[in-house]
């Protein structure tokens, strides 16, 4: 299965997404956005950067763990993933992001 975006509204009103592969873990998660427009531009701006490899950032958490950020062109950060135990989980992680990245399904959540 094909994985999914999720938008939805935090507490406070704003918008997020996040990314979910085909086994409903989720695998990206974005920032928080004023405008749902916003959000839905974020979405789109995942659809088109995540398969391109220069636009992972690969960082080490204070703790040790591993995550990345993918970005756009102009170099602002989309999207960021959750601490991984390994540098082999993490690259496991941005080649799911590359794969379910394209994705043209996105749940509506914010009226749940």
């Amino acid at each position: 299965m094909a994985g999914w975006y999720e938008l939805d509204k935090s507490s406070d009103g704003q918008f997020y997404f996040v990314l979910k592969a085909g086994n409903a873990e989720v695998i990206l998660t974005s920032e928080r956005y004023s405008t749902r427009t916003a959000a839905e531009n974020g979405i789109a701006s995942v659809q088109h950067n995540s398969p391109d490899e220069a636009r992972y950032e690969r960082k080490t958490a204070s703790d040790g763990r591993y995550h990345f950020n993918l970005k756009a062109a102009n170099h602002q950060v989309i999207g960021s993933s959750q601490l991984y135990a390994s540098q082999a989980a993490r690259e496991a992680g941005i080649t799911s992001v590359k794969g379910n990245g394209p994705s043209t399904t996105i749940k509506d959540r914010t009226a749940v």
